[in-house]
Formats: C-alpha cells, sequence, structure tokens
C-alpha cells in the first residue's frame, strides 16, 4: 500500500508546486535598491562629453532614471510614451545610454526626440552594474533624497505608469507640486 501512496504525495507535491508557479509573476525581479540610497556615480554626459552627469543631479527632486540603449527592441517602444510624459510637465527623466555607441545614441534622440533633462553614457557599464541593471529598459523612481522608490523591468507604458508610478509618485510628492498631470 506504502508503495502506492509515496508517489500519490509527490504528485500532489508537484501539482502543489505547479499551481503556486502559476500564481507567481515571472517578470517580477526584487531590486535590493527598494528603499536605499542611489549607488552614487558620475559620468560623461551623452551629449557632453566633457561634462559629468551622476547622483547629484538626481538629488532634491522626485524623478525618473531609465536605463536605455539604441540596440534594445523595448527601448524603442517605451521611447514614444517617454517623450508623452517629458512633454506633460510632469517630473524629469533622467538617462543612462548603456553599452552603447555614443554616435548612434545621438542619432536616435535627434530623430526619435528627446525625452530626457540629461543622458549618462556608460560605455562600459559599470553604473549599470551597481544599479543592478541586467536588461534594458529599466526604470527607477527616485525620491528627493535619493532613495530608490520602485524599479520597473520592460518598457514603460501608460498602464504601467498608472498602476505602478503615479501613486507612488503622490506618495513622494506630498503637498508639495511634484509635476502636472499626477
Amino acid at each position: 500500500m506504502w508503495r502506492y501512496l509515496i508517489p500519490l504525495a509527490l504528485f500532489a507535491v508537484l501539482g502543489g508546486f505547479f499551481v503556486r508557479g502559476l500564481d507567481l509573476n515571472p517578470g517580477f525581479v526584487p531590486s535590493p535598491l527598494i528603499g536605499k540610497s542611489m549607488p552614487e556615480f558620475s559620468v560623461a554626459q551623452l551629449e557632453e562629453p566633457t561634462a559629468q552627469f551622476g547622483s547629484d543631479q538626481l538629488r532634491g527632486q522626485v524623478a525618473l532614471f531609465n536605463v536605455w540603449a539604441t540596440w534594445c527592441g523595448g527601448c524603442r517602444a517605451e521611447h514614444p510614451f517617454l517623450l508623452e510624459l517629458s512633454r506633460s510637465g510632469g517630473i524629469p527623466i533622467y538617462g543612462l545610454d548603456w553599452k552603447d555607441d555614443r554616435a548612434s545614441a545621438l542619432r536616435w534622440l535627434n530623430t526619435l526626440g528627446d525625452p530626457y533633462v540629461l543622458s549618462g553614457f556608460d560605455d562600459v557599464g559599470n553604473v549599470a552594474i551597481d544599479w543592478g541593471v541586467y536588461g534594458a529598459p529599466e526604470t527607477f523612481l527616485i525620491g528627493r533624497d535619493g532613495t530608490v522608490l520602485y524599479k520597473h523591468i520592460a518598457p514603460l507604458t501608460p498602464d504601467v505608469w498608472q498602476q505602478e508610478f503615479v501613486p507612488r509618485i503622490r506618495e513622494a510628492c506630498g503637498d508639495e507640486p511634484c509635476g502636472a498631470g499626477l
């Protein structure tokens, strides 16, 4: 009798794991940076290679930090929405061009439009490593004090914006003005 119950019990356990696995979000990767200070960094600006862009420019405001590249299909997909956000007068968007060619990135922004207040150029990928980036696009929400409030992996869409970012932005801004349309 036991030899029939053991396989049945194993099957039930495996079935339970399978059912539980279907409930999980495989795209969700928690970031160890959430609730912590953003990594300190300084890189050359994309458009002005002799000038620096770094964590100091992100402090003092609620802002988005978007990691992108011209070779990234998802970045192209999200780009029109980033342009829409930047035109709305909402919170500032800063970019990090990751493991890319500077000339290609500048052509991209000239052709498709530039939603960024500033973009840094991380040609080797060291800054992205410190931020825990493993793919583009990734977008971080940064609080006024430099705390990482949220991380989104994948193209930013209107639905994700409304469900995940807007409530966190409202909370981060409190009673102070933070951006139009929020």
